[in-house]
């Protein structure tokens, strides 16, 4: 089966054509540069810069796979979690398409699409623990087969990438500023500037964030503006290690506890050089296996939605017309 897939959940407009073996084409349209001078995600324009290039991406798509649309033979779309104006640009077209050619349709879950994009490259035996980490996710799955997970724990406040995002428009790094902040943290030593990890109460595998963040704003608001720029590479290592550490102890933690052989890190921030290296130094401490997709498949991407929605289109597994958005869908525990 040849599935068209289509994602729109965010801020980046993406389809990919996958054949049930290989990526045939994966187009992704980025809205940085609309974002980029408010900082963060304005979700207005992102549903409008949606709707102007969703027909355009899919039709590269197409030609990049050699394909028409008459010769998908069904589609899948992510159905949620994201912004509900975003989300229903990319779900109208899917349906549109597929009452015009009369095709089976899916809709999928974005954070599940993550968890298995590792999947087109690798083949990972199950069960793994699936770290999903990113601008709006931070959570620990273990991923017994598709569309069977079991959640370990989320973050209680902030993303580990919202926590990124904000301490660099508090030091004007720009939106996104993760790339950069790991960019800046190479030049550094992280012990220059000690960071807070927060220690989470009743919750083993739970993540926080936020304690972390209003420590960078009182430092800079202390020191002033001047000591920001004169110690920034410093400030961005620190501020980059603790996330990290936050992130791997739970996660190596989770693994060990639960008797899981392999960690697969998934979503934006796990293209983070830093992330990857110390969670792959603290697994090999304890026999883990850590695996990662590469960069094109961590941020958001069409090709994770289409393989996984070839794999339940495979299994007879069908939305309806009257499909809409779920902007908060959790991944039920089965």
């Amino acid at each position: 089966m040849i599935v068209l897939g289509i994602e729109s959940s965010c801020d980046e407009t993406a389809a990919s054509v996958f054949d049930g073996k290989r990526i045939l084409s994966d187009i992704v349209s980025s809205q940085t540069e609309i974002h980029n001078k408010y900082g963060g995600i304005v979700p207005e324009l992102a549903s409008r810069r949606h709707m102007e290039m969703i027909l355009p991406v899919v039709h590269e798509a197409l030609r990049v796979a050699g394909l028409t649309l008459s010769e998908i033979e069904g589609i899948a779309v992510t159905q949620g979690p994201g912004l509900i104006g975003a989300l229903l640009v990319g779900i109208s077209f899917a349906k549109a398409a597929a009452y015009a050619k009369n095709l089976p349709l899916v809709g999928v879950n974005h954070i599940e699409g993550h968890l298995t994009a590792i999947l087109l490259e690798e083949e990972v035996k199950m069960p793994y623990l699936g770290l999903i980490v990113s601008g709006g996710h931070t959570s620990l799955y273990i991923v017994r087969a598709i569309g069977s997970y079991h959640h370990l724990g989320s973050t209680r406040d902030d993303a580990a990438g919202e926590a990124l995002d904000k301490a660099g428009k508090l030091l004007g790094l720009g939106y996104p500023a993760g790339a950069t902040i790991d960019r800046l943290a190479k030049e550094a030593d992280p012990k220059g500037i000690k960071f807070p990890r927060a220690v989470i109460h009743g919750g083993a595998y739970d993540f926080s964030f936020s304690g972390l963040k209003t420590f960078l704003t009182n430092l800079v608001r202390k020191e002033g503006v001047g000591f920001a720029e004169r110690r920034l590479n410093e400030i961005a290592s620190g501020y980059l290690e603790a996330v990290v550490d936050m992130l791997v102890d739970k996660t190596v933690k989770a693994a060990r506890e639960n008797h899981l052989g392999t960690i697969v890190l998934a979503g934006g921030v796990a293209a983070n050089s830093r992330l990857r290296q110390k969670m792959k130094d603290a697994g090999g401490e304890f026999g883990i296996g850590v695996l990662h997709p590469s960069i094109p498949l961590c941020t958001d991407n069409a090709a994770m939605i289409a393989h996984l929605g070839h794999s339940y289109l495979a299994t007879g597994k069908r939305s309806g017309l009257d499909m809409n958005g779920i902007p908060d869908w959790p991944l039920p525990d089965m």
